[in-house]
């Protein structure tokens, strides 16, 4: 595939801060057994990433604004124009040396997210997309599956953890979804997961509490291959407002009606419980 020259921008930041991650991640892995421990090693990874992303974006666009996970929102002149950017996502995987993370940089053009790029550098795993051209992951053209029933469609998710919301409304979107359907994955970055829906390895997705770095560059990536994105409710997705879900239109169909049901019986059981 021959890439615009913004896609040709955006890989080569993303590429560039994944060798870092490499070279870095082959030290967390040692350090797993030290006294110190691999955290402050990572965080210090997560930084060097997102400066090598944030230098190489501002070499080629310089008035171009950011909405970054370490450095948070700068403006920039050109007020129609940010780039959203994850340097390190799947930090907690990284930490512990398990091998699936990505880089993703997201282009947002009057609050519209038009390309995306996702790198995991493990894997040597480039997927890329801009609005009306596709989607491909290593310059290979990538569709969302085509499963059209729950039972026979593979499920990813995010899982609160510690200091989240949400852990009781998740169990019971868990166990609405486990039981009508082949199974569901947590794999740790949301970005890749979103990425494997528009690769058909995922038949579906569904998270909430999820920061806008985490899916932007991911949900235009679905978009492009054939995918559909919305709220967890089926509304109209928005990259800032912490949700989604996505899959192909029937799945994504079936999949919201369930997380429907489970959304009604945690209210109802919360109910009889205040």
């Amino acid at each position: 595939m021959a890439r615009s020259a913004l896609l040709n921008v955006m890989t080569q930041a993303a590429m560039k801060a994944g060798r870092s991650l490499i070279r870095d991640f082959g030290e967390v892995q040692n350090l797993q057994v030290s006294m110190k421990g691999p955290a402050d090693f990572v965080s210090a990874a997560d930084r060097k990433a997102e400066e090598i992303v944030f230098q190489e974006l501002s070499r080629s666009r310089p008035d171009w604004g950011f909405l970054m996970e370490e450095r948070g929102a700068i403006e920039g002149k050109d007020s129609q124009h940010r780039w959203i950017v994850d340097p390190l996502d799947g930090t907690t995987n990284f930490l512990h040396g398990i091998p699936i993370f990505a880089v993703s940089i997201a282009l947002e053009r009057d609050g519209q997210i038009v390309a995306g790029v996702v790198f995991n550098p493990v894997q040597d795993e480039l997927y890329t997309a801009e609005r009306g051209g596709g989607a491909f992951m290593n310059d290979r053209r990538i569709r969302v599956a085509a499963r059209q029933k729950l039972p026979e469609a593979l499920f990813g998710t995010g899982i609160p953890f510690l200091g989240k919301a949400g852990h009781g409304q998740f169990l019971y979107e868990m166990r609405q979804i486990m039981g009508e359907s082949s199974g569901v994955r947590r794999m740790g970055a949301a970005a890749l997961d979103l990425c494997y829906v528009a690769a058909g390895r995922l038949d579906g997705y569904w998270e909430r509490n999820v920061l806008p770095w985490d899916i932007a560059a991911g949900s235009i990536i679905v978009r492009e291959a054939g995918g559909f994105v919305s709220a967890m409710d089926g509304g109209r997705f928005d990259h800032m407002s912490g949700e989604l879900a996505c899959g192909n239109e029937l799945i994504l169909r079936a999949m919201v009606a369930e997380l429907k049901k489970a959304d009604e019986a945690y209210r109802r059981a919360a109910g009889r419980s205040a």
